[in-house]
């Protein structure tokens, strides 16, 4: 089987936990190039790896089939051109993009150029993720009423040096978290008719957004979403009401700090959570309620990539296609829309 060889656009945090330790780890997946600007870390832990030191190197290198697009979000947009018309298959950290406007052009010079162009949505492949999703698919809370999604972070200072602090309308927690959580809610319930939200820097001399609630309008059902970096106490991850029944789920999935500790993706028991993780569900199975401790599916972020493999190799269709990640583009869109105008946002359908 000749391996696909894909080169990596940063080494940074997404590519240093992430992607390169998944890439090296796929056996249809050749690690061939890293553009590490300024360090050389990336040559100690990945020694057979070519290490350059630009994009245009990378993209230039005739060999390398895939591109991951990791750098930081303001550079999406144009680096993903640049690799498409390249000629390179390209995956891109979320978010895809900052506007709509942007994302349709890049699909549409992906599909110009049938090429590959997927968003690394990675938490679809979140344990807790998945328990929802069988939850609602088996209909265990009855008619789903309630979801509501948060994120809890605690750092009350501003991180130094980075650019994920650095004044921006678009770099912020919205877009880097929200761009998870949208993508769930939209897998699980559809595009939703309106947005309603509150974005605000609530940290002493933030720059960017650091919190949000959004508020999804479906004509069936309340779906809240929120995070913030000023959340020092645990909150449920999920609260999911029903006609029958709830679940509740803490905590997070743990193949990110598998990641970090250097534990090989797709080992034994990778992406498992131990029994006091598990969510709790209390509901009625045959006339018969029950509460008990829900066993969580174990996460798999080797099942993107999975996908992108047989997208490239054996012609199958991306898990997530960047045209369908436009969607949560157009969400945060009107999420801004929202704060700024202080009022619901319909979403033409």
């Amino acid at each position: 089987m000749k391996k696909i060889k894909a080169g990596l656009a940063s080494f940074g945090m997404s590519g240093k936990v992430f992607h390169a330790p998944l890439l090296a780890a796929h056996p249809e997946f050749e690690l061939t190039a890293i553009c590490e600007r300024s360090k050389n870390e990336a040559a100690t832990i990945y020694p057979n790896t070519h290490i350059v030191k630009s994009f245009d190197e990378l993209i230039d290198d005739k060999e390398i089939k895939l591109v991951v697009v990791n750098t930081p979000d303001t550079t999406h947009y144009t680096l993903v051109k640049q690799a498409l018309l390249a000629g390179k298959h390209v995956v891109v950290e979320k978010p895809f993009v900052f506007t709509v406007k942007e994302g349709l052009e890049l699909t549409s010079l992906a599909n110009e150029n049938n090429l590959l162009l997927s968003v690394f949505q990675n938490r679809r492949w979140d344990g807790d993720f998945l328990t929802v999703k069988s939850i609602l698919k088996q209909g265990l809370l009855g008619r789903v009423v309630e979801f509501r999604s948060s994120f809890q972070r605690y750092r009350n200072f501003i991180a130094p040096n980075t650019w994920k602090e650095a004044k921006s309308r678009y770099v912020g927690t919205t877009y880097n978290l929200g761009s998870h959580m949208i993508d769930q809610a939209i897998c699980l319930f559809g595009m939703p008719q309106g947005v309603f939200a509150r974005i605000a820097s609530l940290r002493d001399q933030a720059e960017v957004d650091d919190y949000y609630h959004i508020m999804l309008i479906y004509p069936d059902i309340q779906v809240s979403l929120s995070a913030g970096y000023l959340m020092r106490e645990e909150t449920p991850r999920y609260t999911i009401h029903g006609t029958l029944g709830s679940y509740v789920k803490y905590g997070l999935d743990p193949q990110e700090n598998e990641l970090k500790s250097g534990v090989i993706p797709g080992s034994a028991h990778w992406g498992e959570e131990p029994e006091s993780q598990w969510g709790i569900l209390h509901t009625e199975i045959n006339n018969i309620v029950i509460r008990r401790k829900e066993k969580t599916i174990p996460g798999n972020y080797l099942a993107y990539y999975d996908n992108i493999a047989d997208c490239l190799n054996r012609g199958a269709n991306p898990a997530v296609p960047a045209i369908e990640n436009l969607k949560l583009i157009r969400v945060l869109e009107a999420a801004f829309q929202s704060q700024e105008q202080n009022k619901i946002i319909f979403i033409e359908q």
